[in-house]
């Protein structure tokens, strides 16, 4: 089943995707489609709450986005009576369940994600992977949250790994050359004083 979510067209930005645009010339941004199995909307006044589940699958503006339930938090606008109400911006994204989010080169798994548009922020949790494939570099960690904008990430208890350092000049087949003894300093120690005697 193919839900259509015109609300949902800011997820990329949201999650950081480059958007540039000049004063002359807008690009369209394509529409982003999301497909479950299952979808289940309840509102209050004054928001909604979807919940997407089974075989989550979004597509957006230079984003794909896969996981077992999505939960997606939005301010309500207009008439309050109506059943499906317009909405004006997201306050929360939760992905749960063999997450994976591919934008560009860069890959990130994990089993939590939840991006808080009004903080910029996106956390990632149970296991969250960030590969970078144009760099090479593999970010993982207990908890890695990234802020939209800023080029910056925090990971706790990080575990990086990446291309091979360049050899920096070790030759493992070369002998050592012999230490030249005028160079080796010697430590100067006092005799001890003879002992006297009565």
């Amino acid at each position: 089943m193919k839900f259509r979510l015109a609300c949902l067209l800011g997820l990329a930005a949201l999650v950081g995707a480059p958007v540039l645009v000049t004063a002359a010339e807008e690009p369209p941004i394509p529409p982003t489609e999301i497909t479950a199995r299952y979808m289940e909307s309840r509102s209050t006044d004054t928001e909604m709450t979807t919940v997407f589940t089974g075989d989550v699958v979004v597509t957006g503006n230079n984003i794909h986005v896969t996981c077992d339930r999505l939960e997606a938090v939005s301010v309500r606008i207009g008439d309050q009576d109506q059943v499906v109400a317009k909405q004006n911006r997201f306050k929360s994204l939760v992905a749960t369940g063999h997450v994976k989010i591919v934008q560009g080169d860069r890959e990130a798994t994990c089993g939590r994600a939840v991006v808080l548009p009004d903080d910029n922020k996106i956390t990632l949790t149970e296991d969250p992977v960030v590969i970078d494939h144009g760099a090479g570099w593999t970010d993982a960690g207990e908890k890695i949250t990234m802020w939209r904008g800023e080029r910056r990430v925090e990971v706790e208890k990080p575990h990086l790994t990446g291309p091979a350092l360049k050899d920096l000049g070790f030759d493992k087949d070369k002998k050592p050359e012999p230490a030249d003894a005028s160079r080796i300093a010697v430590p100067d120690t006092a005799k001890p004083a003879p002992l006297e005697t009565k």
